[in-house]
C-alpha cells in the first residue's frame, strides 16, 4: 500500500502540472471502488479550476471554488498525468481531463482505492474527521504521544501505527522509527517515559521526512507520478532486515509478528 512518503511524493508530483487548469470533463469508466465514486463528480466537477492539491493522512484533495475531490490510492492505486490522447490501459478507472489536453489518470487494479466528491469543509468528512495529527505538523510532538498513551495496554508499535494517535506511520515507518529511537516495539505504550516519547516523535518526523526526499519506499506495486520507483528502500536499517546485522552492530535484527504485522527490530539496542 502506498504509505504517507508515496503519497505526498504523488501529491508534489501532481500539483505544479494541474495548479489553476481548467476541468473539461471527468471520464468514469470504473465506478465501483473500495466504495462507489461520488456520481456528481463528472457533473460539478467540469468547468472548475483546480486550485491546489493537498494532503490529508493518506487522502489526496484536490481544491475548487466549490469543494473537493477526495482520493485515496488504496493498495496499488497510482496516479499519472499524461496527454490526453494516451492509449487507455488496464484498470485505468477514472480520467479528470483538462482544458490544457492533459489527464490526471487514476489506475488501480485491485480496487481498493476511492474519488469522493466533497462540497463541505474536508475535516468534517467522515473518513477524516477522526484523524490524528500530521506527522510532520506542529501539532504532533513527543509530549502529545505521551498524553496520549497512558494507561495503554497496547504495544507502542500498535499505538504510534493508529491512525487516531497520528497519521501516516505505516509499518515499514513504525519499524524504522522505533529502531531509530531504540524502543522495542512490543513494550506497553503506556510504559515509554516522556522523554522516549519525544525521542520517537523526532524519529517518526526524520524517517518520513527522509522517504519523502528519496521519493517513497516501494516494496511491490507502487509507481510514483512520474512512473519513477521510490529509492528509501535503499536506506532501512531494520525493515525487512531479519538474520543481518543490526546497523549498531548490536547482533541480528528479528523479525516478529506484532499485531498481524510483520515486525523488525534489534533486540539488544531496542528496549
Amino acid at each position: 500500500m502506498p504509505e504517507l512518503p508515496e503519497v505526498e511524493t504523488t501529491r508534489a508530483g501532481i500539483e505544479p502540472h494541474v495548479r489553476g487548469q481548467t476541468v473539461r470533463t471527468v471520464v468514469v469508466r470504473q465506478p465501483q471502488l473500495r466504495w462507489p465514486v461520488s456520481p456528481e463528480l463528472a457533473a460539478v466537477l467540469p468547468g472548475q479550476a483546480i486550485r491546489t492539491v493537498h494532503r490529508r493522512a493518506k487522502y489526496l484533495l484536490f481544491e475548487t471554488d466549490t469543494g473537493h475531490v477526495c482520493l485515496h490510492l488504496g493498495m496499488s492505486g497510482r496516479l499519472r498525468i499524461v496527454p490526453a490522447d494516451t492509449p487507455v490501459a488496464t484498470h485505468d478507472h477514472l480520467d479528470i481531463v483538462l482544458e490544457n489536453d492533459w489527464v490526471i489518470r487514476f489506475n488501480d487494479a485491485r480496487r481498493f482505492g476511492s474519488v469522493f466528491w466533497l462540497d463541505g469543509a474536508p475535516e468534517t468528512f467522515s473518513l477524516l474527521a477522526h484523524l490524528g495529527p500530521e506527522p510532520l505538523g506542529d501539532a504532533f510532538d513527543g509530549d502529545w504521544l505521551y498524553a496520549r498513551s497512558r494507561g495503554k495496554r497496547a504495544s507502542v508499535k500498535t499505538f504510534i501505527m493508529d491512525s487516531a494517535t497520528v497519521v501516516g506511520v505505516g509499518n515499514i515507518y513504525a519499524c524504522e522509527a522505533l529502531h531509530a529511537a531504540r524502543i522495542h516495539p512490543r513494550r506497553p505504550a503506556g510504559r515509554v517515559g516522556r522523554a522516549r516519547y519525544r525521542a520517537l516523535a523526532e524519529a517518526i518526523r526524520r524517517v518520513l521526512a527522509d522517504a519523502i526526499v528519496a521519493g517513497g519506499t516501494t516494496l511491490r506495486d507502487y509507481i510514483g507520478v512520474d512512473g519513477d520507483t521510490g529509492y528509501f528502500q535503499l536506506r532501512l536499517a531494520a525493515y525487512g532486515k531479519a538474520g543481518q546485522a543490526c546497523p549498531r552492530g548490536c547482533g541480528p535484527v528479528r523479525r516478529e509478528v506484532i499485531g498481524q504485522r510483520s515486525t523488525f527490530f534489534c533486540p539488544v539496542c531496542q528496549k
